[in-house]
């Protein structure tokens, strides 16, 4: 009932009136709304000015004045970007397709540029008391992020993960200056946002966009005589779409199309068959993605040594490391039940604390006081997860001070000058 209460207060706090005082329209595509949102993306913010924001000076005071007009210019595009949060019918990006892995997505930039903006902005709102425009500016960037991976892509999903890490990173990072009223609307808020896309989803579509689509191009080549090696490599070539399938990885394939021929025996049936060779292994991974993390640790540890030796050139190309995406989900789970335990506790104390379960644990998070240089700055929360290479934990700043890592690799370090 809670949770209904606030999400309807931040439903009602996020609905803007036209100029004639009527409520704004609701009926959107929110795409339409953030492609003129990013049309107005002015990047008043120079690479040294970031660097500052992020630096041990800049951590250490208050933003100065002159990020007044710098954080100003981002004003009409986040006011397009709160109105598309309001709209009720779902994000559809209009995107195409069947260009398959070579799909331009062209808004995944824009989406994560504004989550990484609504930090600095909600920093300077904060430290001049305006709570809500600090609410508002991190709920509209959180359900952008979202709506990032209505696409069904992967890439999607993980530019979702990396806004909402943003802003759960900027709520741990200014805890104390939020009033207990505005830390409940934003949880309310991550609550009645989008659903959250999964990696088991974006599975399939790897398959409908790599493998289906790359058997229908196969398929339909025309070289002279199929059965010949060189006719069949030539007319691979001379498509440009499966010519720059090779470059497809972080590092590019060489000779990629050459080797799968021959492996293939020289013709395109061969091809055809190693192509839907891998199929089983999209729909076995698709599930595997959906188990609770106990049993997917186990499967998955008998899953990628599959991929890592499989002799199948298109499973060696197509398939990332199955586990890296799952981790950043996984982590992301629980920064949230992380960030709603934080705000149960200021609110309610230990009880509340101890009422929010660790969604990869068995029970709540630990919790302990955070001490950096013998003063009491706030207070850890850390997750049982143990699939990141260092500890699922957030710091909740409570004092204002010396400035420290509140996340990641580093977390609890002094940040360097």
């Amino acid at each position: 009932m809670k949770t209904i209460k606030y999400a309807g207060i931040v439903l009602l706090l996020l609905t803007l009136v036209n100029a004639r005082g009527e409520p704004g329209r609701t009926n959107i595509n929110p795409a339409l709304i953030y492609y003129q949102a990013f049309l107005l993306d002015t990047k008043p913010l120079a690479d040294a000015d970031k660097d500052y924001i992020e630096s041990k000076a800049g951590r250490e005071v208050k933003l100065p004045d002159r990020f007044g007009p710098l954080l100003a210019g981002y004003d009409n595009e986040f006011k397009l970007v709160r109105a598309a949060a309001r709209q009720a019918v779902p994000c559809d990006w209009g995107i195409d397709m069947s260009p398959g892995p070579g799909t331009f997505l062209p808004q995944l930039r824009f989406i994560k540029a504004v989550a990484v903006a609504s930090k600095p902005r909600a920093m300077w709102d904060l430290q001049h008391g305006d709570q809500a425009a600090a609410r508002d500016d991190l709920l509209a960037a959180f359900v952008l992020g979202r709506n990032a991976s209505r696409d069904g892509t992967m890439i999607g999903a993980l530019v979702q993960y990396a806004s909402e890490a943003i802003v759960y990173g900027t709520v741990a990072g200014n805890f104390g200056q939020f009033s207990p009223e505005t830390l409940q609307q934003l949880v309310a808020g991550f609550d009645a946002a989008p659903v959250r896309g999964t990696i088991a989803t974006t599975i399939l579509s790897e398959k409908t966009n790599h493998i289906d689509w790359l058997a229908n191009k196969i398929s339909r080549l025309q070289p002279e005589r199929p059965e010949n090696q060189a006719n069949l490599l030539a007319a691979i070539l001379k498509d440009p779409e499966l010519e720059e399938l090779q470059n497809i990885g972080d590092v590019p394939t060489t000779n990629f199309w050459s080797r799968a021929v021959t492996a293939a025996g020289g013709t395109r049936d061969g091809l055809l068959r190693f192509i839907s060779g891998s199929e089983p292994l999209y729909e076995r991974l698709a599930k595997i993605m959906t188990l609770p993390l106990a049993e997917y640790d186990k499967q998955i540890q008998e899953f990628a040594p599959e991929i890592r030796n499989s002799q199948n050139p298109f499973v060696q190309l197509l398939f990332v490391d199955p586990d890296k995406p799952r981790v950043k989900e996984f982590r992301i789970q629980a920064w949230q039940a992380m960030v709603r335990a934080a705000v149960e506790y200021k609110l309610h104390g230990e009880a509340g604390l101890n009422s929010v379960k660790d969604p990869l644990g068995s029970g709540p998070f630990t919790f302990q006081r955070f001490v950096f240089e013998g003063v009491d700055r706030g207070f850890e929360l850390k997750s049982a997860y143990a699939g990141l290479q260092y500890p699922c934990a957030l710091i909740f700043v409570e004092k204002e001070g010396t400035p420290f890592r509140t996340d990641g690799p580093h977390i609890g370090e002094a940040v360097q000058p």
